[in-house]
């Protein structure tokens, strides 16, 4: 076994599990460990498929350190896209909801961002729910208990400025081709999108209207193959539809406007 006293050793021991970025997650690894032993267990517990945000208890995402507990979903970089056009599209003081809210990453992103922004999150998981807590509370946010809207306080409704909901996008048929890390690591329910994927957000269109202010915008995580179906189900919601996307980072969103 790889002498773990160096970083070259936790390199070679986590290539030899097949981890693509060995290099950047021993980084982590060694920052994370608070001495040898715990190094040598967390190095194990990547190396037997793990995610590694779930190993070290945070991720980063838009610039910022997020907790990721166990059995949470695991905020993906490509979302990043989805929080620059959130943050672009807000004005300050802005009301903004972050609905499937895993960690809550992206009201964490909201709060730090937008300047005065009054921030609500929920999530169905309460796994999720008791993460977010700690990301999203101490920076001025609250987060809920419950599905999509059902929690959220009534007074909202007409006022949300920014809805932001990285709801569950891969087809039901698709989620064995999921990596490992995601497929028996993260909730069922944040990736099982339905048939079509889609599901999920045709229950989140059809509610945005009610929530959203005149002028509100709900944006929406998707994939480029599902892009013309997103708009059409937010056009038949009665919102105005546009699709933005990354090349790069290999992300698409969904932009959807309540009209003035």
């Amino acid at each position: 076994m790889p002498d773990l006293a160096d970083g070259a050793g936790v390199v070679e021991r986590l290539r030899a599990a097949g981890c693509v970025f060995a290099e950047e997650e021993a980084e982590m690894l060694l920052a994370s460990a608070a001495g040898p032993a715990e190094l040598d267990l967390m190095v194990e517990r990547r190396a037997s498929g793990l995610p590694l945000e779930h190993v070290v208890g945070w991720a980063g995402f838009a610039g910022l350190r997020v907790e990721v507990d166990a059995g949470v979903f695991v905020p993906r970089r490509r979302t990043e896209f989805l929080m620059e056009h959130a943050v672009e599209l807000a004005r300050p003081g802005a009301v903004c909801v972050d609905l499937c809210c895993g960690s809550g990453a992206a009201g964490a992103v909201l709060l730090d961002r937008v300047e005065g922004a009054e921030v609500h999150a929920s999530d169905i998981e309460p796994a999720a729910v008791r993460c977010a807590r700690r990301n999203v509370e101490p920076r001025g946010g609250r987060v809920y208990e419950g599905d999509l809207f059902a929690p959220l306080p009534p007074e909202l409704r007409g006022r949300v400025e920014i809805l932001v909901a990285n709801v569950p996008y891969v087809p039901t048929e698709d989620i064995g081709l999921l990596p490992p890390e995601a497929r028996d690591h993260e909730p069922l329910v944040t990736l099982d999108g339905g048939p079509d994927g889609l599901d999920v957000l045709r229950r989140v269109a059809a509610g945005a209207p009610e929530w959203l202010a005149p002028g509100g915008h709900l944006l929406v995580e998707t994939s480029e193959r599902q892009a013309g179906r997103a708009c059409e189900v937010a056009a038949a919601a009665g919102l105005r539809a546009r699709i933005v996307s990354c090349e790069e980072r290999y992300a698409t969103v969904l932009v959807a406007t309540r009209p003035v």
